[in-house]
């Protein structure tokens, strides 16, 4: 009996404390960050079309397409595949994507094509590309707005982001959004 009332005390404690406090804490942290929490959004005309900080799914030929992913683009299951580059499935899909940007870039070389626009990130949801994965893209994009190549490419050199520490990138949905508003 004495057993039971422990058991029934640490069980009582444990749900305050991970089902309440936790929980709570977590609330009032996210309270003070930016958004309060609630992601980084990109709007057009005061309609939320995107997270900053999430990858969508861009496969028309009119826009920059972002880095593949793993799950699809579902933030839900968010996750990397798992698959080394000694697994025949993943080289396999590998390949698969670089013939892909190969038939639709016919000007590019296959060691023209980085490898951020081939393979997937860890989170399978990265929202920015390398600056030259946006470059190779440029001929493609332009011609298919019927823009000049040189106005695309100094669009894509405006928003290549110089983070203090790591490499340059390139947020594709902000890309894509300035991409519309070019005229």
């Amino acid at each position: 009996m004495k057993n039971l009332f422990s058991i029934i005390k640490l069980t009582a404690v444990t749900l305050i404390l991970f089902a309440v406090i936790y929980p709570l804490a977590i609330y009032g942290i996210a309270q003070i960050a930016p958004n309060q929490g609630k992601g980084e959004t990109i709007s057009v005309n005061g309609k939320v079309v995107g997270y900053q900080k999430i990858g969508q799914k861009f496969d028309k030929s009119n826009y920059f397409w972002g880095r593949p992913s793993a799950v699809d683009y579902n933030a839900a299951g968010s996750a990397g595949s798992n698959k080394g580059p000694s697994n025949p499935d993943y080289l396999a899909l590998v390949q698969k994507r670089i013939d892909t940007l190969l038939l639709v870039h016919p000007y590019l070389k296959k060691s023209d094509i980085p490898s951020d626009m081939v393979t997937a990130s860890g989170s399978g949801l990265d929202p920015n590309i390398s600056p030259q994965g946006a470059l190779i893209q440029v001929k493609r994009v332009a011609k298919e707005r019927k823009l000049d190549e040189a106005k695309v490419k100094s669009l894509v050199e405006s928003k290549i982001n110089t983070a203090v520490v790591g490499p340059e990138t390139v947020n594709v949905l902000e890309l894509n959004v300035a991409l519309d508003q070019l005229r």
